[in-house]
This record gives C-alpha cells, sequence and structure tokens, in this order.
C-alpha cells in the first residue's frame, strides 16, 4: 500500500511548478506581441505602397485617355479606380484617394496630382502614405523613415 501512495504522489505536477511555467509563457508572451503588432504593421503599410503605385499607374492612364488626372476621395464609390488596398473593399488596411498637388489648381488638374493611401488602422509612426505624379513621397506619420521602407 504504501508504494501505491509514493508512485502517485510523483505523478503530475505542483502547484509552484504550473505557476512557474504560467509565469514564463506569460513572459515570453509579453516580450513578442509588441513584435508580432510591430510587423503586421509593416505588412499593412507594404500593402499600402503597393496599391498606392497601382492607383498612380491607373491615374496615368487615365491623363493618357482624358488629359487630365481624376481627383478622388479616398475610399470612393462608384468611379473607375480601385479605391482601397487588398482584395475586398469591406476591410480594407488602406483607402486611397487622389488630391492636386499644393499649388496646383483643383478644377483643372493638368499638371500633377498627390494620391494618398489612408490607413484604416493605428499607424502613428506611418500616417498617410502619399506620392506625387512628379515621384516626391511623404507620409504625415511621426517616423517618416519607416513609410517608403
Amino acid at each position: 500500500m504504501t508504494r501505491r501512495v509514493r508512485a502517485s504522489a510523483r505523478a503530475g505536477f505542483t502547484l509552484i511548478e504550473l505557476m512557474i511555467t504560467v509565469a514564463i509563457v506569460g513572459i515570453l508572451a509579453a516580450i513578442a506581441y509588441p513584435s508580432y503588432q510591430d510587423s503586421v504593421r509593416k505588412g499593412k503599410r507594404a500593402e499600402g505602397r503597393t496599391a498606392l503605385i497601382d492607383f498612380l499607374q491607373q491615374q496615368e492612364r487615365f491623363l493618357t485617355q482624358t488629359g487630365s488626372y481624376a481627383v478622388v476621395s479616398p475610399g470612393a464609390t462608384g468611379v473607375a479606380f480601385k479605391t482601397f488596398s487588398g482584395d475586398n473593399g469591406t476591410n480594407p488596411a488602406y483607402k486611397i484617394g487622389a488630391e492636386a498637388c499644393p499649388g496646383s489648381p483643383a478644377p483643372s488638374v493638368r499638371e500633377c496630382i498627390r494620391v494618398l493611401a489612408v490607413p484604416q488602422f493605428t499607424d502613428a509612426d506611418g500616417g498617410t502614405l502619399r506620392i506625387m505624379s512628379t515621384g516626391v513621397r511623404d507620409c504625415t506619420g511621426s517616423k517618416q523613415t519607416v513609410c517608403w521602407k
């Protein structure tokens, strides 16, 4: 009978061992989660840059066909342009639009257009991504270096 008691007492984990394991897992998760979120933001920015360049190419084709660029509100529907990033417009990472370049007259946008990607998620570092038809690229975020990397 004493053998059974000793064998069952040794099987399993103690409460202290279980608490230490949970604490270690919690520490690892606290370290890994911010890195994961940063990677997700970088992926979304890459998606936004790709959509922005595609939109600028659409604008250049439109200029060739009509003689002027089209001013489009970010995420507008019913226009001849794709105004969102990703595969569908229901939950895009960015809404894409176009405006006249600073200093250009708004009604006739023949010389310069600035296309912009407005994030639909929190991105204080990158903010709104922008590129002009002249090739000037920038963003409204606090870290200009992360926008076009």
